[in-house]
């Protein structure tokens, strides 16, 4: 395994996730749904936790969090274009607007953090030692959440984003009520909504 690189993803992962913090603040802001601001604030609180649990991972392989390197650059920057993005959409005085603009950055960065995290788990699965242990034991606490974070934001677009349509929306998302944590479950509750219209 090119160590090099497992150490660029810990980092530019790190990175993302701080990213991943301002961004929920930024998203909050927008959000008019309760329900969404609900899920929002918790998705908020765990993103603070996969920070710590990334710079845990570094000091147990004697990374240095605080490393800057030109991707961990690029992250930060591409996270920075996503507030931009839902401050501009704040200020432009159309709050449904600003919520939908809102969950599409959100499904954005989530998406990154979903493929940061499979490839997490893929390295300690190749991994030996106590460096694969604390890769692992941090895989196990944020893969869920990561799956649910996705899944369900992608929902909450998909929703939101008919209802400004003026299309029939369903609100919380089927991906809401059905705590889905999967690709396949998420095409499941996507698949449910049509049928119920």
């Amino acid at each position: 395994m090119e160590m090099q690189m497992v150490k660029e993803l810990i980092l530019q992962s790190l990175e993302h996730e701080k990213g991943g913090v301002k961004i929920y603040e930024t998203a909050l802001k927008c959000a008019q749904n309760e329900d969404l601001k609900e899920e929002w604030e918790k998705y908020h609180q765990e993103t603070e936790r996969h920070v710590q649990i990334l710079q845990d991972v570094c000091s147990q392989m004697q990374l240095d969090a605080e490393e800057q390197t030109p991707g961990r650059k690029i992250v930060h920057d591409m996270g920075q274009s996503l507030v931009a993005a839902m401050e501009a959409a704040l200020g432009a005085g159309d709050p449904a607007q600003a919520e939908c603009v809102a969950t599409e950055c959100v499904v954005l960065a989530e998406e990154k953090d979903h493929s940061n995290w499979q490839l997490i788990g893929e390295v300690a699965k190749k991994m030996t030692g106590a460096e694969a242990k604390a890769l692992k034991d941090a895989y196990k606490e944020v893969e869920d959440q990561e799956d649910e974070h996705y899944y369900h934001s992608k929902g909450w677009m998909r929703e939101l984003s008919m209802q400004a349509l003026g299309l029939k929306a369903v609100l919380p998302p089927p991906e809401e009520k059905k705590h889905v944590k999967t690709a396949i479950g998420a095409a499941r509750a996507e698949q449910s909504r049509t049928k119920s219209h």
